[in-house]
């Protein structure tokens, strides 16, 4: 499998999305095989979560959707294609959103927030030197609808492909996709971007994209079993994070933060029953979801602002979210991942002993860590 993708989108004229209140928009090099997607709501923001269920995730602005964090709010998704290149993009999502007075208000403007997260498309249909631009996002999320969603080969499907397993060559086309259920009055959606290490399955259990061989599907969990393909690893012997399925799930109902999240978790479900292999250490997965805000529950930085001087407040009565220190820890001996974490977290106890108080709900405190391989 080489070259860019001649498959071209298609319409979805079932999925409609007026009743969840978001729209989808797509940017697409079909020369360069990348593009990236946008989910946006189409009227003010949206509560937020994710679970991650990958170990080899490229994202942005993923703490925002976890329950601890300040902001509980998101104004826009971006999936994009480029790898950790991709991640860019989502400065033309800020922008379209801050043109429009969109985003978390900090007094002087506004800061839009956009989780993004990407798939490695750079190979084998992409080119390796295109990726997404903010221009191209900036054109996603100002053409985003909630009708007429255009699925397949579009957006960061373009370069999308799945069942990797038995080697590049013998890869299948993955892409974007989007579906719409009802049960009663609650509304749900899925939008997927696959770019499986996996193999595809229908609702019988058949495959019906993968790893193939000279007879048909190879079985992408029966090689794997047998042991790491050559192919696995880059010229260092070092495994190669490759694949992703990026989804975002939107609901018509009010969550709770944590709530949301285990709705996200709930859909991740959807993939380990349609992808096998899937949530690899060589694999991206994330699953965003998406509510309306809704009075009957708490907004944190509105609970937060009551008993606090009137300037940590704004006009709407938010708390900005404008303290943070930030610090790099660099050793020279050797540590495992885990092991350098720990470094880390011991490291963000010089925070607690020369500032008080630190790592507030106002705070974005963060403290990296750097050792030798």
């Amino acid at each position: 499998m080489h070259g860019h993708s001649t498959y071209g989108p298609t319409i979805d004229p079932v999925a409609d999305l007026t009743p969840l209140g978001v729209a989808v928009g797509h940017a697409t090099d079909a020369d360069g095989g990348t593009g990236c997607p946008v989910v946006r709501p189409v009227a003010g923001p949206m509560r937020g979560a994710a679970a991650v269920i990958g170990r080899a995730t490229g994202t942005r602005e993923l703490l925002p959707l976890t329950t601890h964090h300040l902001v509980d709010r998101v104004d826009a998704i971006l999936l994009t294609g480029g790898s950790a290149y991709g991640l860019d993009a989502a400065a033309g999502v800020m922008r379209w959103l801050e043109e429009r007075g969109r985003g978390f208000d900090v007094g002087g403007g506004v800061v839009p927030i956009v989780p993004a997260a990407v798939i490695f498309d750079l190979a084998p249909l992409g080119r390796f030197d295109a990726r997404p631009t903010p221009e191209m996002a900036y054109a996603a999320a100002d053409a985003a609808r909630p009708y007429d969603v255009a699925e397949g080969s579009v957006g960061a499907g373009t370069g999308a492909t799945v069942g990797k397993a038995a080697g590049p060559a013998r890869a299948m086309k993955g892409g974007f996709g989007c579906a719409t259920a009802r049960s009663g009055e609650l509304v749900a959606a899925a939008m997927v971007v696959v770019n499986a290490l996996g193999d595809v399955h229908d609702g019988e259990g058949r495959i019906i994209a993968g790893a193939r061989d000279d007879e048909g599907f190879a079985d992408s969990t029966a090689i794997l079993a047998r042991g790491l393909p050559a192919h696995f690893a880059d010229a260092q012997g070092e495994i190669a994070p490759v694949n992703t399925t990026l989804a975002v799930v939107a609901v018509n109902a009010a969550f709770s933060r944590a709530d949301l999240g285990a709705v996200a978790a709930a859909a991740s479900s959807a993939l380990f029953r349609r992808i096998t292999p899937v949530g690899t250490a060589f694999d991206g997965d994330i699953v965003f979801a998406l509510a309306p805000l809704e009075d009957g529950f708490a907004d944190s930085a509105a609970m937060l602002s009551r008993g606090l001087p009137a300037h940590f407040a704004d006009a709407q009565g938010d708390v900005a979210p404008v303290n943070t220190t930030l610090a790099v820890v660099a050793v020279n001996a050797a540590f495992s991942r885990a092991d350098l974490g720990a470094v880390a977290a011991s490291a963000a106890g010089a925070l607690y002993r020369r500032i008080s108080p630190v790592g507030t709900a106002f705070d974005g405190d963060i403290v990296f860590a750097l050792a030798p391989l």
